[in-house]
């Protein structure tokens, strides 16, 4: 092998590290920026405690679930023979 052959190789491993490195760095950057928008104000959280009494709890809330059902299998008429004339 020659010396341009290994160059070739050597920078195609570094184009490919770089363009990785860089795609993660961009989720990174999206789970962050997501976790930034969703801070919830922790005082108001606070202040609904203290003003609902305990005695008056709210009640839980359940939902009913049905399960999925699977299709019918498709069902197919006999094959047709076509001629060509």
């Amino acid at each position: 092998m020659s010396v341009s052959q290994w160059l070739g190789a050597l920078y195609a491993a570094m184009i490919l590290s770089v363009c990785f490195a860089f795609a993660v760095l961009l989720s990174l950057a999206r789970i962050g920026l997501r976790a930034m928008r969703k801070v919830p104000p922790a005082e108001k959280k606070e202040e609904e405690a203290k003003e609902e009494p305990r005695g008056n709890a709210p009640e839980p809330v359940y939902y009913i679930v049905e399960k999925k059902k699977k299709r019918a299998r498709a069902e197919y008429s006999d094959p047709k023979r076509i001629s060509f004339k």
